[in-house]
C-alpha cells in the first residue's frame, strides 16, 4: 500500500528531547490499521518507506489514541534537506512495508 498527502509539522516535547511528527488523516489511518494489524510490532508501530520532497528513508509510524491516528517522526535530517520546519505543510508518500 502506498499513499500520498499532506500534513503539517509538529513538535512533541517530553523530557528526554523534542521529537517532529506528521498525523496521518484519519482515512490514511484506518486503511493501515486494517491492512497492518497482523504485522504491527512493538508499540503497535508499522514499517514504512517514506518520501518527502527528493528525501527517502525508512522508519515506522506509531499509534497515537490521543489523536486517534498514527504518527510519523520527521528527523532533523530530512527538515533540513527538505528545508522544512514546525508548522509547515509537507507532502508525504507513505509505502507500508510488511504487506
Amino acid at each position: 500500500m502506498t499513499v500520498e498527502f499532506d500534513a503539517e509539522l509538529w513538535l512533541w516535547e517530553e523530557r528526554a528531547g523534542h521529537w517532529t511528527f506528521v498525523a496521518l488523516p484519519a482515512e490514511v489511518a484506518d486503511e493501515v490499521l486494517e491492512l497492518s494489524a497482523p504485522y504491527a510490532r512493538g508499540f503497535g508501530s508499522v514499517r514504512v518507506e517514506v518520501t518527502v520532497g527528493t528525501t527517502v528513508w525508512r522508519t515506522s509510524i506509531f499509534p497515537d489514541a490521543g489523536r486517534r491516528t498514527y504518527v510519523l517522526p520527521i528527523k532533523k535530517a530530512v527538515r533540513r534537506a527538505e528545508s522544512v520546519d514546525v508548522g509547515d505543510t509537507i507532502r508525504v508518500t507513505l509505502r507500508l512495508l510488511d504487506l
